[in-house]
């Protein structure tokens, strides 16, 4: 089980901020710079710049101060006999310093990590182990799919721009005019998100489509017609067709299946 020690979220330091630790910390040591920093490690001094995030192992000597003021940032303390194992198999990088792909990601995971550090209950410990290696696993899994061809720099505008496709599936908005919204031509801007999610974008259309049709065959009294039209669909035939090559039966038999 990995133990949480300690952690702060989006912590303020309005005079400044000085850690030196010769031998290291005794312990994981995770922190998300949300400021300019100077950071002395193994020797080697470098500028971090703002949303980039460390992990330093238990006995790596290290040293950082502000480069600006308030300094800021996001951070934890954490022990477990596996955690070396874990973090290998995820081929987590430690002692390096890493651009955050989702710097948003970051903190909502911080944030709801310091609620739970101070609460209390049976489940707290084995919460916060799930909580820590779920964030461990998104962290490595963004930095593999990011990582090649620089893509890290995308990863947000894409991200918020995906997610904006599946909360209102009922827009009728082209390929082109998204690649616009993100200054990149139509083309580039596929390839991109190929790239990120490993599926086109009008294939996460659809997706969000389906999803929501689902959603509500499953969850209002709404006719199909009505539903289609609820999902951007301009005429109920379309709709029909598209569901049944994307869902495998016809709106009329999902929403009846249980019956069947």
């Amino acid at each position: 089980m990995i133990t949480l020690l300690a952690c702060g979220y989006r912590t303020i330091h309005h005079e400044g901020i000085i850690r030196n630790r010769p031998h290291g910390s005794g312990n994981y040591t995770f922190i998300f710079f949300n400021s300019r920093t100077e950071l002395k490690l193994h020797e080697h001094v470098m500028v971090i710049e703002k949303n980039t995030f460390v992990f330093f192992r238990p006995d790596t000597p290290y040293f950082y101060r502000e480069l600006e003021s308030p300094f800021i940032n996001d951070w934890f303390h954490c022990n477990g006999e596996e955690l070396e194992g874990f973090l290998t198999g995820l081929q987590f990088p430690l002692d390096t310093p890493v651009e955050a792909s989702d710097p948003m990601m970051i903190s909502r995971c911080m944030m709801e990590l310091q609620h739970i550090h101070r609460l209390d209950g049976p489940l707290r410990e084995r919460i916060i182990d799930c909580d820590l290696r779920s964030f461990l696993m998104k962290l490595a899994d963004l930095r593999q799919r990011t990582a090649p061809h620089q893509l890290h720099r995308y990863y947000a505008a894409f991200a918020e721009l995906r997610n904006d496709l599946y909360r209102s599936p009922q827009q009728n908005i082209s390929v082109t005019r998204l690649a616009e919204n993100l200054n990149l031509s139509k083309s580039y801007f596929q390839h991109i998100y190929k790239q990120l999610f490993g599926c086109s974008v009008v294939t996460d259309m659809i997706n969000g489509r389906m999803e929501h049709a689902k959603y509500l065959l499953d969850h209002s009294e709404m006719s199909v017609t009505q539903i289609a039209d609820a999902c951007g669909y301009e005429n109920d035939t379309h709709f029909m067709r598209q569901f049944k090559k994307f869902v495998g039966s016809s709106p009329r038999k999902y929403r009846f299946r249980s019956e069947t």
